[in-house]
């Protein structure tokens, strides 16, 4: 009996590594401050989709991530209500963060500057109202 399945290129080893980096960068963005976790995993998202029904279907099957990824995939924007929601969480979390950090100004100011290019990066994403 011989195996049907093909080894997987080298283009789509690579998608699906970059996709699994991303989504571990955006999994670890929702508790670390200034890291904001739309942009991954949307990122893994476009990765998957390339390279890996599997894992796209996965993804989008996602009981927390899903419905952001299925959204992202029929309307290429965010709505205002996820945006206002995930800047709010994120600049609340650096704020926490700053103040745990008293003493430490050049800590602090590194922390508020990852939060402020998070925010930055949600809001470049198209609007959908």
């Amino acid at each position: 009996m011989t195996d049907t399945r093909k080894r997987p290129s080298l283009r789509q080893a690579l998608l699906v590594a970059a996709g699994l980096l991303a989504l571990g960068l955006g999994l670890i963005g929702v508790v670390l401050p200034g890291l904001p976790t739309t942009p991954f995993v949307l990122l893994a998202a476009a990765c998957f989709a390339r390279a890996s029904p599997r894992l796209h279907r996965w993804l989008t099957q996602h009981r927390f991530l899903g419905p952001m990824v299925r959204d992202w995939e029929a309307h290429r924007a965010l709505p205002l209500r996820i945006k206002w929601i995930s800047t709010t969480l994120m600049l609340t979390m650096v704020a926490l963060s700053a103040w745990q950090f008293m003493g430490r100004p050049w800590l602090q100011a590194l922390l508020i500057a990852l939060g402020l290019i998070g925010a930055w990066v949600v809001w470049r994403i198209p609007t959908r109202r």
